[in-house]
């Protein structure tokens, strides 16, 4: 497999380049790669003015930079993110991506946090799949696992996501791709665009990869309010997105108490092997799960307590804090994130 390449640079900065892959003219030869490569580059930055690109290329897959890949049941393979903060690592891959093989295609389950990891994660597919790759499916809007949407796209696949994603993501789009612009190198985020979903899941959806389903469930506000997990029906693997954390301090974004409702319930009833959107997989959901619901569960009792003594958001934050500070051992990023948390369950509980 040989995939068109080439270098892309800020229009207005042109020493700001990284590179840039067009999967939809990847070949089984150099020379039919090479065919109309230019023309594709063209069209390709016509659509965007503020780059400025160099001349085409067509390199092997084994040349190329690659994510690697861990089957985890026949035909799923996963991506393992850094348990880490974005800020704390040097390209932002902190979130767990999954892939799917069925007879007739592929499923993207996240698409990573920036165009060049996109691109790693496709060229990943192509080592183990000539298949089109048909769906991705966003789990929420966070950046870390949305914002390599447009690869897949370009490569053809249906983008699937809840139905409140698009209004989320458009809000917070500008400051999401700000953000990779002041975090990292060039080259981990020339070309990053967002982009929306094609179809909308507002209660359970199904797609098809011919000799297996996927089941897309959209949940109520919890971790954020558009977050939808995945069941790989046959294999009976759930994906669970940033429903769940393993390692990494879950961040509430969403409601601290939808979240915990959500906890209660049995939402990988049947699963074989639940996969988190941070840590690793278990076939334990109660050893998985429970962690998190307990410190959850702890920050909602400080932030009631907080509120109920009549302090004001200030003083409060640095009371949850310290409470749940004996709860830190096994999260990373524990103070920070727990800082926002106690801010916004403070706020959520309030008016409870």
């Amino acid at each position: 497999m040989y995939h068109l390449v080439f270098q892309a640079c800020l229009a207005a900065a042109p020493a700001q380049c990284g590179q840039i892959l067009l999967p939809a003219a990847d070949s089984p030869d150099r020379a039919e790669c090479l065919a109309g490569a230019g023309a594709r580059v063209r069209d390709w930055l016509a659509a965007r003015p503020d780059l400025s690109g160099g001349d085409p290329d067509c390199r092997a897959n084994a040349d190329l930079p690659a994510l690697p890949l861990e089957e985890i049941a026949p035909g799923i393979w996963v991506t393992w993110g850094a348990e880490a903060q974005m800020e704390e690592v040097a390209d932002g891959h902190i979130a767990n991506l999954g892939v799917v093989l069925g007879r007739d295609g592929v499923a993207v389950i996240d698409a990573g946090v920036s165009r060049a990891q996109g691109q790693a994660l496709h060229v990943a597919i192509r080592r183990i799949t000539d298949l089109p790759v048909a769906h991705l499916v966003l789990t929420h809007m966070h950046p870390d696992h949305a914002l390599g949407a447009e690869v897949m796209a370009e490569a053809g696949a249906r983008i699937h996501a809840h139905h409140a994603l698009p209004d989320a993501l458009a809000a917070r789009a500008e400051g999401y791709l700000d953000a990779l612009a002041r975090l990292y190198d060039p080259g981990e985020w020339i070309g990053t665009r967002v982009v929306m979903p094609d179809a909308l899941v507002r209660d359970r959806a199904r797609i098809g990869l011919g000799d297996r389903d996927l089941t897309l469930r959209a949940w109520p506000t919890a971790h954020t309010d558009n977050d939808l997990t995945v069941m790989v029906e046959d294999a009976r693997v759930f994906f669970a997105g940033d429903l769940l954390f393993s390692g990494l301090t879950p961040v509430v974004d969403g409601s601290l108490l939808g979240w915990l409702d959500w906890l209660r319930g049995d939402p990988a009833a049947g699963a074989a092997l639940i996969v988190p959107g941070h840590g690793r997989a278990d076939a334990d959901w109660t050893r998985l799960s429970d962690p998190q619901r307990r410190l959850l569960k702890a920050l909602a009792e400080a932030a009631r307590d907080a509120v109920a003594q009549g302090l004001p958001l200030s003083r409060a934050v640095p009371v949850i804090v310290d409470r749940l500070n004996p709860l830190k051992d096994g999260w990373h990023a524990f103070g920070e994130t727990m800082a926002r948390n106690a801010t916004a369950a403070y706020t959520e509980l309030e008016w409870e």
